[in-house]
């Protein structure tokens, strides 16, 4: 069983994408503190809705995505009804696994996730730390599962900060440029339907372009780039603002304040 705790956005994306990826619904239970959208989300995917504790009771998976302030409170409800040999896995931004563990009854092994919101389409991207008590055998196990969404990667628990600011909150960097460049097609005089179509198929199209094997997305703007062109007198103006240093500085204060998030109230 597969208990997967707060059906927010996120955690109805990995339900659906679970019984997309073939597991049965009714191996799925959900808990949500919002009746109304337990019911919501129970009914829309053939699931169970239970109070937190009753869900984890026969789970031998449990997934967490519930925000970061309301962690310590779930682990006080749950710990007392895990059972030997449970997998937990966190996916709250800026949980650490020490913090996790130590809320967790031993024989429970604990797993550190971010995911990323394109997981909607299935073409999100997951970042996985095993914890100290998860055995290899589990920790392939969790890859696995959380490979419905999208491709999972294993990073260091130190640079699970770094993948929160470049996947977690990647997205919205994207769609902050979309917005923009839909914006400034507008004032060049394009209609809006027109101006939206030209950029989310030109950011979808040189998506794709980049994650082509073997490519390299500095070598593909030198491609598209000719002398004295249009598109050099664009990358000029980006790179006389400064494009490259606010993109690092946007990435620093996005880690900066996961790590926040991870520190004890007391020390914040």
């Amino acid at each position: 069983m597969i208990a997967v705790l707060g059906a927010g956005v996120m955690g109805e994306v990995f339900v659906a994408g679970l019984i997309r990826g073939g597991t049965p619904a009714a191996r799925i239970v959900i808990s949500e503190k919002r009746e109304e959208r337990a019911r919501e989300v129970a009914q829309a995917h053939g699931v169970h809705a239970l109070p937190a504790a009753d869900a984890v009771r026969e789970a031998t998976t449990v997934l967490i995505l519930v925000k970061p302030q309301d962690m310590p409170a779930l682990l006080e409800e749950i710990t007392g009804h895990l059972a030997d040999g449970t997998v937990v896995v966190s996916l709250a931004a800026g949980i650490r696994l020490d913090a996790l563990e130590s809320a967790l009854p031993s024989g429970v092994a604990a797993v550190r996730a971010m995911p990323n919101t394109p997981a909607l389409v299935d073409r999100g991207i997951t970042a996985i730390t095993p914890g100290a008590t998860c055995s290899p055998v589990q920790a392939d196990y969790v890859e696995s599962l959380l490979s419905a969404v999208g491709p999972v990667v294993r990073v260091p628990e130190d640079l699970q900060d770094a993948v929160t600011a470049t996947s977690g909150s990647g997205p919205a960097y994207v769609f902050l440029l979309i917005e923009s460049m839909v914006a400034a097609a507008q004032d060049l005089g394009l209609d809006a339907h027109t101006a939206r179509e030209l950029v989310v198929q030109t950011v979808l199209g040189a998506a794709t372009m980049a994650s082509q094997p073997g490519t390299d997305a500095a070598t593909l703007r030198q491609q598209v780039t000719s002398p004295n062109g249009t598109t050099a007198a664009a990358l000029a103006e980006f790179e006389a603002g400064g494009f490259r240093d606010l993109v690092l500085r946007a990435m620093t204060a996005a880690r900066d304040r996961g790590r926040e998030l991870g520190r004890p109230a007391s020390s914040t």
